[in-house]
């Protein structure tokens, strides 16, 4: 399995918002779409990611002030394309520390992988090869009748 095939599993919607989003505004929009992450996009270019972990560390730190999602985000995130594997996201996703994966193709931004659409899909892959090799024991071949035997 590849990251295309979990996009196309999960789907391409994106949720975004400019580097000068405000981030009350970003945090709503996230509560708003039931998302944990926001691309940050400037000049038709992925500028950053804003997950809940910056939302909420910046909350802490700036009670009372609404600092812009730019100053906040992540800057150059961790990425990948749609051929790589899904072992290999999951090492990339685990060696980064990150919950949200980018896949771009090129400079073009085609979705945001999350570490739950990735358990998903091992789910639905071990689903699928368990019912596999359930249906091939249950028509496993008869053993031919030994000699000498009644």
């Amino acid at each position: 399995m590849q990251v295309s095939d979990i996009l196309r599993i999960k789907g391409t919607a994106l949720f975004t918002v400019a580097p000068d989003t405000p981030l009350h505004e970003a945090a709503r929009t996230m509560a708003l779409h039931d998302v944990g992450s926001l691309v940050v996009m400037h000049d038709g270019r992925l500028a950053g990611m804003l997950t809940f972990r910056e939302v909420l560390a910046a909350m802490s730190a700036h009670a009372d002030a609404h600092p812009p999602v730019g100053e906040l985000m992540q800057r150059d995130p961790v990425h990948c394309a749609p051929h790589t594997s899904l072992d290999e996201l999951r090492r990339l996703l685990l060696d980064s520390g990150t919950r949200y994966m980018p896949v771009m193709d090129g400079s073009t931004l085609l979705g945001v992988i999350s570490f739950r659409d990735v358990a998903r899909a091992v789910v639905q892959e071990q689903d699928f090869e368990n019912r596999m090799l359930k249906a091939y024991i249950r028509d496993w071949p008869p053993e031919p009748a030994q000699p000498g035997t009644a």
